[in-house]
């Protein structure tokens, strides 16, 4: 069975990708490899990020890695949070830390005003060199209060496009579907049945 690491210390991102690529792969993350550290994430950009993080670990790994990067951009916030998700109320913000902040920020913009998207890109690397980069985006809305106690991040302020309940409300299977995450997995796992 092929390996593959997924370069982040967020169980809840391996756990879907996981989900994504199906019972063919034998997936970890970087809790199971305590010998590779997570570097600091500098880019300014999903695809900077991804490839930092993918490379670093692929340099200290005997196989595939792959790296996600991945944010919420609001329209009203000029694409915030965007790189910075994970740590939009500081450097230390747990995901109701980051919501809050999301909601202080939204605070008097219309609800047809408070459209936005996540955007993934993941970066395939083996031996310290990229092999592949794939992206999606999920287009949606951000309500004004939270729903759903399902998914994490942002998911239950996010209501995707054509559908009335947020991504913590929807069962995981209907949201690994549609979500940017399963988006730009269906494209990185087309291109590892192909190797």
């Amino acid at each position: 069975m092929p390996r593959l690491l997924i370069a982040t210390q967020n169980a809840h991102k391996t756990t879907e990708i996981a989900a994504l690529l199906g019972p063919a792969w034998a997936v970890s993350d970087l809790n199971a490899h305590p010998d590779i550290p997570a570097p600091e994430e500098t880019g300014e950009t999903f695809a900077e990020n991804a490839a930092i993080k993918a490379l670093a670990a692929s340099r200290l790994f005997p196989g595939l890695v792959l790296a996600d990067d991945s944010g919420l951009e609001v329209n009203a916030l000029g694409g915030a949070p965007g790189v910075r998700s994970a740590r939009y109320a500081g450097p230390q913000a747990t995901d109701a830390d980051n919501r809050a902040q999301l909601l202080t920020a939204l605070a008097g913009v219309a609800g047809k005003e408070r459209t936005a998207r996540f955007r993934c890109v993941l970066v395939l690397a083996e031996g310290g060199e990229p092999r592949a980069t794939f992206d999606g985006t999920v287009e949606g809305t951000i309500l004004d209060a939270e729903r759903g106690d399902g998914g994490f991040g942002y998911d239950s302020l996010f209501v995707p496009a054509g559908f009335h309940e947020t991504f913590a409300q929807l069962p995981a299977a209907t949201k690994n579907t549609l979500s940017h995450r399963a988006r730009a997995m269906d494209k990185a796992r087309a291109f590892l049945a192909a190797r």
